[in-house]
């Protein structure tokens, strides 16, 4: 039994599991950016087979980073980073706790030339010398005086031994924060026409309306366009209320979301919004025109007192042949006329003479001694809006924070010892300095050759 957990334990504290785990997370990640996701692969089933799309589907192609396997490997990711983290951690903190000896005569061997140097001067006073200069570039001092002999001892970046493990704890915070935004996170939209105002939202995954505790009103949407009719920009200006009182105004634009009581609303869509108003003229026979603005479902008294009618329906672009009305009108002792009001009717007549004939529901004078015209509508646009909650956020955060520090920590910091002997030789004093670091061996290097010259500089102008 202790021989499985042995080779479990070793099998999960390699670092090549580690380099397999993320290089199969980027495949999954590369999938999902190149397979459209959830509602997006929609358009991806007209062009591939049924059999194969709902294969895909079942193998959650479609949607990864919500996944099985993408749960699987993030777990399996994060035991490795344990495992590995508790095997090596103890060798790190033996490390960073260690305090070397001054005498170390392992350091000194096989020492070049170029890291050592005579020069007369008095041994006490340039081991105080010595002393300052490590002071002022390491911090503390280790020191240890013999008979003609002196050693001395410095280092620093020993926290640095820790940066490989705080990297291991921001990509455990990372992955927890990944998954408790995916379990319990929100994603959902709401569309709202101007001047309405909504307190729920439709769930991205089951279309459930699910209440906000607060409600969002849409105030005014400007959408401004290009001369080819692409939209240039567009924009919500949002007021949201609780209890009646306000809690907060903004502009909603793209990439410009808001956030209110942990929700955060992007601007994702808008459309024309439908029952808009539109502008009717009616003309009479005889002369006489009058000109009624009318909603769709109301009813309105003619003119004449000949009767009523009743726009059934409000259309931006019916058939593509532009703006236009359905209108029922009522008389007593005459059978209900039903027919459309286009904006466009001349242009449509031009296109087809006997439109009235072909289709008799596209003749706006169908009731006599009326002819409808529609002047115009009103634009009434909606806007649509994906909103989203993830508890997971503050813990991802808090984990780009210690990502940052944990590579400042393993790229701009090292840890390393420096030594500094001092032997007095008859009339000259000699002086030898080495180091030792785990890594960036000629970053030390440099270092101790600067320390060496600044040791000399200081002692040629002390005599």
């Amino acid at each position: 039994m202790s021989k499985n957990k042995s080779g479990i334990w070793s099998f999960f504290s390699s670092v090549k599991l580690a380099i397999v785990f993320l290089s199969l997370i980027a495949f999954f990640a590369l999938i999902g950016t190149l397979v459209p996701q959830r509602e997006a692969a929609g358009a991806l089933a007209e062009r591939i087979s049924p059999a194969l799309f709902s294969f895909l589907q079942q193998m959650q192609v479609f949607d990864l980073y919500h996944s099985v396997w993408f749960f699987l490997l993030s777990g399996l990711l994060a035991v490795n980073l344990m495992i590995c983290s508790v095997d090596r951690f103890p060798l790190a903190w033996r490390r960073f706790r260690i305090r070397p000896a001054p005498q170390n005569e392992n350091a000194f061997k096989y020492l070049p030339e170029k890291n050592t140097f005579k020069i007369r001067a008095d041994i006490h006073q340039a081991a105080d010398t010595a002393v300052a200069l490590l002071r002022k570039h390491y911090g503390d001092v280790a020191r240890a005086d013999e008979d003609g002999s002196v050693f001395l001892c410095s280092g620093k970046g020993r926290f640095s031994l820790f940066g490989v493990y705080i990297v291991h704890l921001s990509i455990l915070l990372l992955i927890a924060g990944a998954i408790i935004g995916s379990v319990f996170g929100v994603e959902g939209y709401v569309n709202i026409t101007e001047g309405e105002e909504v307190s729920a939202i439709h769930l991205r995954d089951n279309h459930q309306a699910l209440p906000l505790p607060f409600s969002v009103r849409c105030d005014r949407f400007i959408v401004e366009f290009y001369e080819n009719g692409a939209p240039k920009t567009f924009q919500s200006d949002l007021v949201f209320l609780k209890n009646g009182k306000m809690l907060q105004s903004g502009k909603l634009r793209v990439n410009h979301p808001i956030e209110v009581e942990g929700f955060r609303f992007y601007q994702a869509s808008y459309g024309a919004a439908p029952g808009g108003k539109a502008t009717l003229a009616l003309r009479r026979d005889g002369g006489g025109r009058d000109v009624m603005n009318v909603s769709a479902g109301y009813i309105f008294e003619l003119p004449g007192k000949e009767g009523t009618f009743q726009v059934l329906r409000v259309e931006e672009n019916l058939m593509k042949m532009g703006p236009a009305v359905k209108v029922a009108v009522r008389s007593a002792g005459k059978e209900e006329a039903v027919f459309w009001v286009f904006q466009q009717i001349d242009q449509i007549r031009k296109i087809s003479p006997d439109i009235f004939e072909q289709v008799p529901v596209f003749n706006p004078g169908l009731f006599r001694p009326y002819t409808f015209v529609l002047l115009g509508l009103e634009e009434k646009y909606y806007t649509g809006l994906q909103v989203n909650r993830d508890p997971g956020t503050p813990l991802v955060a808090v984990a780009a924070l210690f990502l940052i520090g944990g590579l400042m920590l393993i790229l701009f910091f090292y840890a390393r010892q420096v030594w500094i002997r001092m032997d007095q030789e008859k009339d000259q004093l000699h002086i030898r300095i080495a180091g030792q670091s785990y890594k960036n061996k000629a970053g030390l290097e440099r270092e101790v050759q600067y320390l060496l010259c600044e040791l000399k500089d200081n002692l040629e102008r002390s005599k």
